[in-house]
């Protein structure tokens, strides 16, 4: 929602910006009119356009692991966002403002209305004419034209022939569009702008019709006298003080030549630039993996589990090296074996969206992951490991991986909070964690895999918060554990 919101108080700016550097000044009054009301629509629609000629995917580098190391155990988390939690602060003020707007709006309606209960109505063919007594307004609102007494002394037919032009021309419509506008976004200083701009606009039309059939320097001279209005903000003034010098300076004005319009054609590109922006959005791929595109990683994650990579020498790294180079047979799709640099053989399955099985060829034998020799191993796998790391408060638990996982499954219960910029953009799905507990019993190398960095972020700080625990040990010896668990987030 805010990413919207943002977007389109941009575009709008820049719209504006355009609109004050080529159009303003120029005297095609009706083409600023839609330009005005059409870009404002524009800027409200473009961000929810996304084209796929225009659409890229920018993937990030990301690691493909197998699926043994994720999710290898029967945990799994879920937090769903609370009630207290959708109904934010930003909520609460965003629909505070958007009531007090409205009051506001309905305020000037009742204004109007006052007005025309103590005025003298007259029914002529084209309008309504209210007369108000020891008054000098002059406005128009819809079919009604509202004059002052002591205006009926003045230019009468020049005055009712002006706001005729707004009325046969419908600018109450425009002005009352943005005015509702302004009671959905009465945040956006912008939406007062366009007003502003509009509703100039609509008296520069009036007053080049009214010159038509009018002696211009005599409906100057009118002009230039300043008289009293109403302060509102839907209503077409006649006399307005601080529109006074620009309408007079506009009549003066020569009338634009046609090639001008050639100005309006910079909007096309600019309008391209923003469907540009909006549909080439990053698309992190983090669950998929195309066959023609696997990871050496997923290969160099198993070995950690088969073999201390960390602790080879030069030479053994060099032959590590040929050996990854010989895996470029796993951009395909079959049943592949290999060797690793101790001579043990690696079966590999992969399918059409990456590593399907990872199994070890011992003795003739094809042994899966639960039952690898882990002798020499670097990382022994949670599930197989002789003694699980001791989470805090399981030192006297009869079992230990159980206790380890209610607790694990407690600290992110306790710890769970929701992004709100998720909520807003009604993010959520599952985030898969991949962490070791490493010689020292410290949380390392963590890994995730999910629908968006929000939920990652977040993830990855309720890992962080893990305390210190006892390392396991396979054999009586001190070893890595990795450890895995999806946390699922869910909206209310």
């Amino acid at each position: 929602m805010i990413q919207y919101i943002l977007e389109s108080i941009a575009f709008q700016l820049l719209f504006l910006i355009v609109y004050d550097l080529f159009l303003k000044k120029e005297t095609f009054f009706q083409w600023n009119r839609v330009y005005l009301i059409g870009t404002y629509v524009l800027s409200l629609v473009l961000p929810w356009i996304k084209i796929e000629a225009l659409k890229t995917k920018v993937s990030e580098t990301t690691f493909s692991y197998p699926e043994f190391l994720w999710n290898r155990n029967d945990l799994e988390v879920s937090g769903v966002s609370g009630t207290n939690d959708l109904v934010s602060w930003f909520t609460i003020v965003l629909i505070a403002g958007m009531v007090i707007a409205a009051f506001i709006f309905v305020f000037k309606l009742y204004q109007i209305k006052q007005l025309k209960d103590k005025g003298t109505i007259q029914y002529l063919n084209d309008f309504t004419q209210i007369v108000i007594r020891n008054s000098e307004i002059a406005f128009s609102f819809f079919k009604s034209v509202f004059l002052g007494d002591k205006v009926l002394d003045k230019d009468y037919e020049s005055i009712v022939a002006h706001e005729l032009v707004h009325i046969r021309q419908g600018h109450s419509y425009d002005l009352v569009f943005f005015e509702l506008l302004r009671i959905i976004n009465w945040f956006n200083p912008l939406v007062y702008v366009y007003q502003n701009r509009i509703s100039e606009l609509h008296e520069f039309i009036a007053d080049a019709q009214v010159s038509k059939t009018n002696k211009k320097e005599q409906y100057q001279l009118l002009l230039s006298q300043v008289f009293q209005t109403e302060n509102i903000s839907f209503i077409n003034p006649f006399f307005k003080s601080s529109l006074i010098k620009k309408r007079i300076v506009m009549l003066q004005k020569s009338k634009s030549k046609r090639v001008f319009q050639l100005k309006y054609l910079v909007l096309v590109p600019l309008v391209i630039g923003m469907l540009f922006y909006t549909s080439c959005e990053s698309e992190v791929k983090t669950d998929e993996v195309e066959s023609s595109s696997l990871k050496m990683s997923s290969v160099d994650e198993f070995l950690l589990e088969v073999g201390d990579l960390d602790n080879l020498s030069e030479e053994e790294k060099k032959e590590q090296t040929n050996f990854f180079n010989e895996v470029d047979a796993y951009k395909k799709v079959g049943l592949f074996t290999i060797k690793d640099t101790k001579g043990k053989e690696i079966q590999i399955k992969t399918n059409a969206e990456g590593i399907e099985s990872v199994n070890v060829i011992k003795g003739g034998n094809t042994l899966s992951k639960e039952e690898i020799d882990y002798d020499n191993a670097a990382d022994v796998p949670f599930m197989v490991v002789d003694e699980t790391p001791v989470f805090p408060g399981c030192e006297d638990a009869e079992d230990q991986r159980a206790c380890f996982k209610e607790k694990m499954f407690q600290h992110i219960n306790k710890n769970f909070r929701y992004p709100e910029e998720a909520q807003e953009q009604d993010i959520q799905g599952k985030v898969n964690i991949l962490f070791t507990i490493d010689e020292t019993g410290t949380i390392a190398g963590l890994k995730m895999r999910g629908p968006d960095k929000l939920l990652e972020a977040e993830a990855e700080r309720i890992i962080s918060l893990l305390p210190k625990m006892t390392p396991g040990k396979q054999d009586g010896k001190i070893v890595r554990v990795p450890f895995s668990i999806p946390i699922t987030f869910k909206l209310q």
